[in-house]
């Protein structure tokens, strides 16, 4: 009688972020491969963005039966019935949140835990992979988000939600010390160092004690957030650039009256990944185009319905990312984008540029000295910087940490995945 063998160990490391979520697999040699979503009707990406969308179905025997999407499919999902389906974002800022334990969804009571296994159990089978061969080692934070938070409590929370996903085993290491976790490997001594981890909506600070000699490696020292990051950069391109080709700053006629500013809010939203493609509902393009038939822009208008009703998003975001990263390495670009009727065609200067995120770099800045004060340091004794995630790249924001600290002490990682790839390697 031959025996069945095992199912092999899935090795990875998981970067479960309020925005993305990132997963990088280990190979059998223990060599990382960041892991590629691919979602109809959407570019690939490294990332899958946090959401999960649920709604019910009626199977034969009359019974109403709970079905989920995630990511830009959640998005997709709950356009197509946005009266019979529920959109859920941003849980991990809710996980060290005592006063959220459950909520009523579709007639259905379930926890925070509950929404979590529903989308890690949805993220694994987008891979084709049974979560009870898996090995995982996943990302926190140092303080979780939200006044009041319990540290303990979230990251509790966080590890019952793999479990009921079906995870063979978790592992949880704090965020920055994986995104140090190279140059810690370098170290013969004691070392400061100063994290910086930008994501796609929010940046963190983190100093840390490094000490290979240590039983526990990694001590955290200080901590300072802010709510902004890549996302925010992209949308003051948006703002300055694309907005006013679109009809920002049009107006329009209610029945004849005085000229009226077009709605803010339609291009709020366009800087907004989530929020415009929210937008593609009847209810809101029939608004739009009331509002055409008196603007004095009408063409402009027009030209912003296409986009959101033909879901021109991720096109139109490609192209403010690519004009963003390459003033990261030059002193100018030109940013492209064309759709139908629509040619947009504007150079961008870096100093322009910088001129436009200046109050979001002061923000950072705030949050580093933050982050110093609650550690009880000057910059001085701060030994190495290690910056992480997409944002970093930019000019700006380098210097701002060079001024700081010296550039000699300033070292950057990979774009995107740094901190899963660490955390899989913490794996291995």
């Amino acid at each position: 009688m031959s025996s069945v063998p095992s199912p092999r160990t899935v090795r990875l490391g998981m970067d479960f972020g309020t925005t993305n979520t990132v997963v990088v697999l280990l190979d059998a040699q223990g060599r990382p491969h960041p892991v590629h979503f691919s979602f109809p009707h959407h570019a690939v990406s490294e990332t899958c963005r946090t959401l999960l969308c649920l709604w019910q179905e009626e199977e034969r025997v009359g019974r109403p039966v709970m079905h989920e999407a995630i990511g830009a499919a959640a998005i997709d999902a709950y356009l197509e019935d946005p009266a019979e389906s529920r959109l859920i974002m941003s849980m991990k800022s809710y996980l060290a949140q005592a006063s959220f334990r459950q909520t009523r969804l579709l007639g259905q009571v379930m926890t925070l835990e509950m929404l979590v296994a529903r989308f890690l159990s949805c993220l694994m089978r987008t891979l084709q992979i049974d979560p009870a061969t898996v090995t995982a080692t996943v990302g926190r934070p140092v303080h979780f988000a939200g006044e009041g938070a319990d540290d303990a409590f979230g990251e509790q929370r966080l590890r019952d939600g793999f479990l009921a996903a079906g995870f063979g085993e978790i592992n949880v290491a704090l965020e920055p010390e994986a995104a140090g976790w190279h140059f810690a490997q370098r170290l013969d001594a004691p070392a400061t160092v100063l994290v910086g981890d930008f994501g796609g909506g929010t940046s963190d600070f983190s100093i840390l004690r490094f000490d290979p000699a240590a039983p526990r490696r990694a001590e955290p020292l200080g901590h300072a957030g802010v709510g902004i990051a890549g996302d925010q950069f992209d949308y003051r391109i948006i703002d300055r650039v694309i907005a006013p080709a679109l009809g920002r700053n049009s107006t329009y006629r209610v029945m004849g009256g005085q000229p009226l500013p077009v709605p803010a809010e339609w291009y709020a939203s366009l800087g907004r990944w989530h929020r415009l493609a929210l937008m593609r509902t009847p209810q809101t393009l029939r608004d739009m185009a009331d509002v055409a038939r008196t603007a004095s822009e009408p063409e402009k208008l027009h030209a912003f319905m296409n986009i959101i009703d033909e879901q021109q998003g991720q096109a139109l975001y490609r192209a403010v990312g690519a004009a963003k990263r390459e003033l990261s390495t030059a002193g100018r670009t030109v940013l492209n984008y064309v759709h139908r009727d629509v040619h947009i065609h504007r150079e961008i200067t870096r100093a322009e540029f910088e001129s436009w995120i200046a109050p979001d770099l002061q923000r950072f800045d705030d949050a580093v000295g933050m982050a110093l004060e609650r550690a009880s340091l000057p910059a001085s004794a701060i030994d190495r910087v290690f910056l992480t995630g997409g944002t970093s790249f930019v000019p700006a924001v380098r210097n701002l940490f060079d001024r700081r600290f010296g550039g000699d002490r300033v070292d950057t990682g990979n774009e995107f995945v740094s901190v899963a790839e660490e955390l899989a390697l913490m794996n291995g």
